[in-house]
């Protein structure tokens, strides 16, 4: 079976994706992929993968995840999403990008022995990651977050190096969150497992969040009268209509941290556009781009 986890990271998601595949479940499973309700498996999953990390799995570890989450017989592949698989909010930052992410996934290689897993992740710029995490946690500052390490030293494409080197049996398709409302029927279609091309509903749903109501009636009246459109030219599309009627507070970020000034902040974003440079360079990384 393939074992798909989509782990995050924090604030780039918000179950969107595994509720867009909820929304689909019934087509995926005739397909074979079963996409269990989160509230089924994730606080079990999060307590059999700490108990494997510290002690090592059982053999029956996965046979109770497997009847927890009740797949088909003619399952082939299980969707598991959870941006906390690698730990809290607070375990996000520390020394490196999630440190505890080799070790949760060598258990979860232990529990699914004979399964394949492929990882799904998310990347943001840190210049806005960090900030977002200070909002979910308890810590006083963006300095506590840091704990006295130098922001501009962390790299999203050391976390990745790090578990193709620990892990290398697992396959890893990742993305920038900045690019999720234009690769977003791409991403969802490689985490289902589904064709290049396959319909599925909520193709469209994230647009409608950040653009505003008139440029989707608008957009959806274009694409009704072109059919036919290659996803190269759907993008260029939504493209042009977020140019047009893209909601602003939906799709600026406001920067309002002590201490970080404009120079960090454009420092920041230069070394988070390098650094998704070299993450396509990586073998074994599937990077989603427009």
């Amino acid at each position: 079976m393939q074992i798909v986890i989509h782990a995050g990271a924090h604030a780039t998601d918000e179950d969107r994706l595994i509720n867009c595949l909820s929304d689909n479940a019934a087509m995926l499973a005739r397909q074979g992929t079963c996409v269990p309700r989160p509230d089924d498996y994730r606080v079990m999953l999060r307590d059999t993968i700490n108990a494997a990390t510290q002690d090592g799995a059982t053999p029956g570890m996965r046979d109770a995840i497997i009847e927890a989450v009740a797949p088909d017989a003619g399952t082939t592949r299980l969707v598991l999403s959870n941006d906390s698989f690698f730990g809290t909010h607070k375990m996000a930052v520390k020394r490196m990008f999630y440190p505890a992410a080799c070790a949760r996934l060598e258990a979860l290689r232990q529990i699914f022995a004979n399964d394949r897993i492929e990882l799904f992740f998310a990347v943001r710029n840190p210049a806005t990651f960090m900030p977002a995490l200070l909002e979910q946690t308890n810590f006083n500052s963006i300095e506590d977050i840091f704990r006295g390490y130098d922001p501009l030293s962390f790299r999203w494409s050391e976390f990745f190096e790090r578990i193709r080197l620990q892990v290398p049996e697992i396959a890893m398709t990742a993305w920038c969150n900045e690019d999720t409302p234009l690769i977003w029927a791409e991403v969802v279609r490689e985490m289902a497992g589904l064709d290049p091309v396959a319909p599925f509903e909520g193709e469209y749903a994230l647009l409608s969040e950040i653009m505003t109501e008139t440029g989707m009636k608008r957009f959806c009246s274009y694409i009704d009268g072109h059919p036919g459109m290659s996803e190269v030219q759907k993008r260029r599309v939504i493209s042009a209509f977020l140019d047009k009627f893209a909601r602003e507070d939906a799709v600026e970020e406001e920067y309002d941290l002590d201490g970080w000034t404009v120079d960090m902040i454009n420092q920041l974003t230069d070394i988070y556009e390098e650094d998704v440079f070299a993450i396509g360079r990586i073998a074994g990384v599937n990077l989603i781009t427009p």
